[in-house]
């Protein structure tokens, strides 16, 4: 049978990814070996720096609860919908609690977009802090994962700034209060008391600024690090999840593994 009539009875993806345009995107053919998977995940641009394979132990609901993907997951939601409401939200001290009330009760749906953000961030505090609770129990901070349980606590210390960092652009009483008080108890920090308040408020007291660098933390800096600081996590996952504390890859069964799926 000739090669144009094999592609004839493909399927019409799979005739696609046999072309000439298909091959230039997937580099790979399907994987019809192990050896052929393995070629497919080292061409990916975004599987090549992951392991060909892991431990089922490590990707079962048992070991994990799933908190790991349910905080990406939240995070996700929350960038979603917080991209939605910047349309409609002015990080203005004359209008950003007006901007709340018309995104509630203007905006269709408005009011559920919101309650979907708010949510989102309480339960993304939660679950990461479970998450990490889960990690310390099982002892899965001990080598050769140490570093990873470093890189797990800066993404705590950066979700609980983005939760206080959106506390403040409602702009209502609460808020005021609140970063009323985080700032005076950034003053006490040793040595850095003073620059460390100043940088916060961007004056002597809350104002305009505040607001604006507040709204700049949230939406841009904060999200940008945490998204860094994930891939970062994620790939130290994939690749400590071979070995164990007390384990080296050799002295696991090649039953104990399982090739890792090309992510669409």
């Amino acid at each position: 049978m000739s090669l144009r009539e094999q592609l004839k009875e493909l399927h019409p993806m799979q005739r696609f990814r046999e072309s000439a345009i298909g091959r230039s995107i997937w580099r790979v053919p399907d994987p019809k070996t192990p050896r052929d998977a393995a070629a497919k995940h080292w061409a990916s641009f975004f599987m090549h720096i992951y392991p060909v394979k892991m431990r089922k132990e490590e990707i079962g609901f048992r070991y994990s609860w799933y908190l790991g993907i349910s905080s990406l997951v939240l995070f996700l939601v929350l960038v979603a919908t917080g991209v939605i409401l910047m349309f409609f939200y002015v990080p203005s001290p004359q209008s950003a609690y007006l901007d709340i009330q018309r995104i509630q009760t203007d905006l269709p749906f408005g009011q559920f977009l919101r309650n979907a953000h708010r949510w989102a961030a309480h339960l993304m505090v939660f679950v990461v802090a479970a998450h990490m609770a889960r990690v310390f129990y099982r002892g899965a901070y001990k080598p050769p994962k140490e570093f990873n349980w470093v890189v797990g606590v800066v993404l705590l210390v950066l979700t609980l700034l983005l939760s206080f960092t959106g506390y403040l652009l409602p702009w209502d009483q609460l808020a005021y209060w609140a970063i009323t008080v985080g700032a005076a108890m950034a003053g006490f920090v040793p040595f850095l008391g003073d620059i460390s308040k100043k940088l916060l408020l961007g004056g002597p007291e809350v104002g305009a600024t505040t607001l604006l660098r507040f709204y700049v933390l949230h939406v841009a800096v904060l999200p940008l690090l945490l998204a860094l600081v994930v891939t970062i996590h994620l790939w130290r996952w994939r690749k400590d999840s071979m070995l164990s504390p007390a384990r080296t890859e050799d002295d696991l069964p090649i039953e104990e593994f399982v090739p890792v799926k090309e992510e669409s």
